[in-house]
């Protein structure tokens, strides 16, 4: 009796579909579209590995694609393929300014002292814009607020899980980051969003961003337009390497 009360339930769905399929007055090619083709782009040959249209923002041996954000030359360091946060050094931001884009980050914190806890650990972040932060944090075994630790969108959003890996391993962000959308009269017309994975797990999902990074108070939205990718300086030693972008 469950088997034909099932099947009786399946066939109007079963019928309709079988129907589009055969209906001979529907052309296929109505729901066929061949253009604009999209452009091929070679993949990485490894994981993290850049794709053929990827802009380079660190080429592993020098900062020429840098600045601080005050002016002047990126007083960070060069070693053994890495970009170094010197004390004192200031954060850093590109160049280059950028919209929408595909953000590809790795980045270490060393083995630190038991007393170094909570947001004085490896604390450094990546500001989307030079204004939204992805934060930067050995969170592996550290208490801290929730949307503090590494993988959280600061102040705003929890990672959705824990992905780190212990200090003195490489960690890695894959950041798809929509910039936000202004009026011409300045008010808001669409949230920023992030997709993030941090070490190939998806720790944030298309979040719509309440506004830029605020360390105290709520976030405002104040229009703009495209604006360089920032590194944060925040008297931590954090290393950094294979970063690329792809706009979107």
């Amino acid at each position: 009796m469950r088997s034909i009360i099932l099947a009786l339930l399946l066939l109007p769905a079963a019928a309709l579909a079988q129907g589009a399929n055969n209906n001979p007055n529907v052309k296929p090619e109505l729901t066929e579209t061949w253009s604009p083709v999209p452009l091929h782009v070679t993949p990485g040959a490894v994981p993290g590995a850049p794709p053929s249209d990827a802009i380079i923002l660190f080429n592993g041996h020098d900062l020429a694609n840098w600045e601080g954000i005050k002016g002047g030359p990126a007083n960070w360091s060069v070693t053994n393929g890495e970009m170094v946060i010197q004390p004192k050094s200031g954060s850093i931001q590109t160049k280059d300014t950028f919209g929408d884009v595909q953000l590809h980050v790795e980045w270490m914190v060393p083995v630190l002292p038991p007393n170094r806890k909570g947001q004085d650990r490896g604390n450094s972040g990546i500001f989307l814009q030079g204004l939204y932060e992805v934060q930067v944090l050995d969170s592996f075994e550290n208490l801290t607020y929730v949307n503090g630790q590494a993988g959280s969108v600061y102040k705003q959003y929890a990672p959705l899980v824990n992905a780190e890996r212990p200090a003195s391993n490489w960690q890695s962000y894959d950041i798809v980051y929509q910039a936000p959308r202004f009026y011409g009269d300045g008010s808001l017309a669409e949230p920023a969003r992030m997709t993030i994975f941090l070490n190939g797990v998806l720790v944030q999902n298309n979040v719509a961003l309440r506004g830029p990074t605020e360390y105290r108070g709520e976030p405002r939205y104040v229009a703009h337009g495209d604006a360089p990718l920032v590194l944060q300086a925040h008297n931590n030693e954090v290393h950094f390497r294979n970063l690329w972008l792809r706009k979107l």
